[in-house]
Formats: C-alpha cells, structure tokens, sequence
C-alpha cells in the first residue's frame, strides 16, 4: 500500500524532522505524487530522496516548457504521470491536464482541458487576474475552483464533468473585500478544497456558513457551519486531531478557528487582539496542539495553542510578534522551525515553539516562495524567477547553486509578482509564471 511506503520514508527524515501533522489522512493522498494544496500533506514538505545535494552552474536540467496554462496564480497537482492546475485562457478559466509522459522536443502535450468558470478581473486591478486555487486529486476525481466561486468535479482521466457548483448563487458564498476588490468577491476565492473521507470541504464564507462540506461524489451539501459566518479569506481548509477530535482548521481576517469534522459544529474560536486586517493568504501550520498563522502587512506571526477543556475546548496565545511577517508567499514548518521570507527582515529561520528569530538573512535573496524536499529549500524569487537551493539549517543560509526561469511572462500585471511556490514531485522541480510552466529534472545522479 502506497502510504506504507511514505511511512518507510519518515525513517529517514533528518533528525528531529516532522511534517506538521500527528494523524495519518487520507490513504490515497501518499507516494511520490503532490495531488493537491500544498502537497501530501499540505505543508509543503515534500517525501523525495535521492534529490541533488547540489547543482550544477547554470541550474538543474529543462525537462520541458508549456506555454499555455493561462493566466494565473494557481498551484499544480502531480499524481502519476498527469499534471493538473487552472489557468485562465481568454474570458474562461480552465482545468488544464499535461501527460508528462508525453514530452517531445522540450514541450509536454495536453491532455484535455475542461471549463470551470469565467475568469475573474475587475476595474482598477493592476495585481492579477483568473485563478489562485490548486485542484485537488482525489482518485478518479479532481475538484477545481475557479476565482469566481465555481466549483467542479471532474473525472481526473478524460476531463468529464460529474457536477458543479456555483458558490456564490447556490451558497450564498463571500469573500473579504479588505485589500481590494469588489463587495463579497475581494480578490476572488482562491482557497483549495480539501477531501475527508467523502467530504469535500471548502470554505465559501458568509452568512449561511463559513465553512460547508459537500458530498464529494455528487456535490449535494452535508452540513454549513452557522456558528460561524466569517467571509472567507484567501486560505484554505486544514485538517487537524485536537483531543482526539477531528476537525478543520480555518484563518479569516476575524478569526482562527476549528469545526467539528462530522457535523461543523464550533469547537472554539481565537480571535486576536487586532484583526488580521489584510489580504490573509497564508493557511494555519498545524503540529500536535498548536496552530501557527502568519500575516503580512506588518501584522506578524502568532501560535495559538488548543487545549480541551471538559467536553469544549479552549484556544490560547503562546506568542504574538513580527519575526515572520508573510504576505504573499508561503512559509515552511521543517523539524522545530518555520522557514520562510519576513517583511523587514528577509529569509528568516524561526523557533517554531517560542517564536525566536534564530537567524535572518537579508542580502543573499529577495522575497519569495519556497518548498522542502529532502532536507533542503526551494527558494523562489517572486520578481524574476530566480530559484535558489538553500540547506535545512540552523546556522544560517547555506547555498547549493541557484539559477533563473528562462523566460518570464509578459501577461502579468504591473504590481503583480511571481506568487505560485515551487512544487518538487517525482524527482522533477515545477516552477509556474502565469501561463509559462517549467519541468527541471533535479534527481541525482546515480
């Protein structure tokens, strides 16, 4: 069984390593693929070995270019030998597949590409356009959402549509303008949906629910959480075990707080002393009790931890700072620190449980994304694509070659950045701007 051999892979994670997560999720979820937000996982810690320690001058092997996957920030999935992300392509953004088996000259062909909904701009944005959110693969079966709330479910071979949703009219689905955009659609929805079992959940925001979990295999709605009616943010659905309770995790501009998995029920709710004010972006790190969240802006970082208290439960502030402040892109929680870019400081190696700078960078990389494969970062340069492959470490930035995307998009907008993280899965680095996806071959060489 596939998570068998994910399990065999733990056995050799650097000492003191973890991947943010106590419980063991979905089977299908496990082996060398990356089948949706995030990764496994959703950490954004890869399984891979046998990676290159270091690379060469000029930067690991192209594999391939497409040049066709749209407009757009969304992430990929990676199961097998098929490629899935979202893209806008003209007025419509699609669910684009690649058959990574079939790469020829440089390029890899399509597979098919199915319609999820209208690509989503609006008058005065000169920051992006279409679609944020990453599919999720769950067997035969992907769940895409487009920026304007519309949700599909689609066979994951042929592209054929099983059933959709449109969020916003069927939902009553909202998002927090704050930062810009129109009323109830802000920057579009952006999260990624997650599966549970036969739970799909998303976040659709607003008055009848924050959080909603549908029947994955026909879309029909299973519960809202009425306690809750947040707008959604720009984050996504984590998966979490508090006192041997399951339940989802989710960060707004109010609030962070945790849902019964069975029924939404509210199980408590953290709201900080000052709102997340902003474009919220950055999903909760979840590790045994405690919940990391970062915001931008200058907001900083907190770790909030969740205790059970008789049959409720009870969410706490263990630190509140700015050492990690993370607007755009993402961070990473490896072993007992969180990696990731800080506004005012740089790449910042922080202690997970106190909140300690333990040491910062300034210098030697701009602001970026990143990902973990096999004991090291994938740096990623949000303004010209530059790719860095940096030491997991905690004496300071430890380099191993970097290089540059060859080209960069002329689709994006003025005050838009290179904001899709880097994904390593089946030995292959995938790097995305807009419509230009690149396959870099970084296994080592036996």
């Amino acid at each position: 069984m596939r998570w068998l051999s994910w399990l065999a892979a733990l056995c050799v994670l650097p000492e003191g390593a973890f991947i943010g997560m106590d419980f063991v999720p979905n089977e299908s979820a496990f082996g060398a693929d990356w089948p949706q937000y995030r990764g496994p996982l959703r950490n954004d810690v890869s399984e891979e070995r046998g990676l290159l320690a270091e690379w060469p001058a000029g930067g690991p092997a192209l594999l391939w270019t497409f040049t066709d996957t749209g407009i757009g920030l969304s992430g990929s999935a990676v199961v097998g030998d098929q490629l899935l992300t979202i893209g806008g392509r003209g007025e419509d953004e699609f669910l684009i597949a690649l058959n990574l088996r079939d790469v020829k000259d440089g390029a890899v062909s399509q597979a098919w590409a199915t319609r999820v909904g209208p690509t989503y701009d609006w008058k005065g944005n000169s920051w992006s356009t279409g679609p944020s959110s990453t599919p999720t693969v769950d067997g035969d079966r992907v769940f895409a959402l487009a920026s304007t709330g519309h949700l599909l479910c689609a066979n994951t071979a042929t592209g054929q549509e099983h059933w959709r949703k449109d969020l916003a009219v069927e939902l009553d689905a909202e998002v927090n303008p704050i930062g810009g955009g129109p009323k109830k659609l802000g920057w579009g929805f952006t999260w990624s949906p997650l599966v549970d079992g036969e739970q799909l959940i998303c976040v659709p925001g607003g008055p009848k629910g924050t959080v909603a979990a549908l029947n994955k295999q026909t879309g029909e709605v299973l519960w809202r959480s009425t306690e809750i009616t947040d707008q959604a943010a720009y984050t996504s659905p984590m998966l979490a075990e508090f006192g041997g309770v399951r339940q989802y995790v989710v960060l707004t501009n109010r609030s962070v707080f945790g849902v019964a998995a069975k029924d939404g029920k509210l199980l408590w709710n953290y709201r900080p002393a000052r709102p997340y004010g902003t474009e919220v972006v950055n999903s909760p790190i979840i590790h045994g009790a405690f919940v990391y969240v970062t915001v931008g802006s200058g907001h900083g970082c907190e770790l909030i931890q969740v205790k059970q208290d008789g049959e409720t439960f009870k969410a706490e502030s263990v630190y509140s700072n700015k050492n990690l402040s993370n607007h755009h892109a993402n961070v990473v929680l490896v072993g007992d620190q969180v990696f990731g870019f800080g506004e005012g400081r740089g790449w910042v190696c922080q202690e997970f449980k106190s909140g300690e700078v333990v040491w910062a960078e300034r210098q030697k990389f701009r602001s970026g994304s990143l990902t973990c494969a096999d004991g090291r970062l994938y740096c990623y340069d949000e303004s010209d694509g530059t790719t860095a492959l940096i030491e997991v470490s905690t004496s300071g930035w430890k380099e191993s070659g970097r290089f540059r995307i060859p080209q960069q998009t002329k689709l994006r907008k003025p005050s838009g950045r290179i904001w899709t993280p880097p994904i390593v899965s089946g030995g292959r680095l995938f790097l995305r701007d807009q419509e230009l996806l690149f396959c870099f071959d970084v296994r080592a060489k036996i």
